[in-house]
């Protein structure tokens, strides 16, 4: 598996300079920009940024968890955000023209998986794309189901190391 991650500041701009660093660290793990897992993956992580930059007004890390390449099956990427907000992510319902309100609805519905879990004086927000399905079959939980005790969903595994914007590969 490998792990990166970025400090991101509490600033709209910032979501911008995520999408581009998530871009190229897709590809150097050997998920090609023009696959649209690629588009899909940048999508989430623009979403999940955007809701931790604009509702939180905190910091935030941005970590991304890759199959190691060749992974045979591909299998599943994972994107982290952490920030230092104890408010829960909930998820809006937009009516008509409103510019915003869509994001987590989004993330339901390209996201094979997504949750959220306390972490110390905060909370860390995650969602998983299988890479060996397309996401548009997905079957990711509702948010009934993530708002039944907030703890984590999936596969429960703990992913706390770090390595701030730098790359860093290591076993998990």
């Amino acid at each position: 598996m490998l792990q990166v991650q970025i400090e991101v500041r509490p600033d709209p701009a910032e979501v911008g300079r995520a999408r581009r660093w998530a871009r190229s660290r897709l590809a150097g793990s050997g998920i090609g920009a023009d696959e649209p897992l690629a588009e899909t993956l940048v999508l989430l992580v623009s979403e999940l940024v955007t809701n931790a930059v604009v509702h939180t007004g905190c910091p935030a890390v941005l970590r991304l968890l890759l199959p190691c390449v060749p992974a045979t099956p591909p299998g599943t990427v994972r994107v982290e955000v952490a920030d230092s907000s104890t408010r829960a992510p909930r998820p809006r319902q937009a009516e008509g023209d409103e510019t915003n309100g869509r994001g987590l609805a989004l993330v339901d519905g390209l996201a094979d998986r997504w949750g959220w879990q306390h972490e110390g004086a905060g909370k860390r927000i995650w969602c998983e794309v299988d890479r060996c399905e397309p996401a548009a079959t997905s079957t990711a939980m509702s948010y009934e189901a993530t708002a039944r005790g907030g703890a984590g969903f999936g596969s429960g595994a703990s992913y706390d190391a770090a390595a701030y914007e730098g790359v860093q590969a290591e076993a998990v």
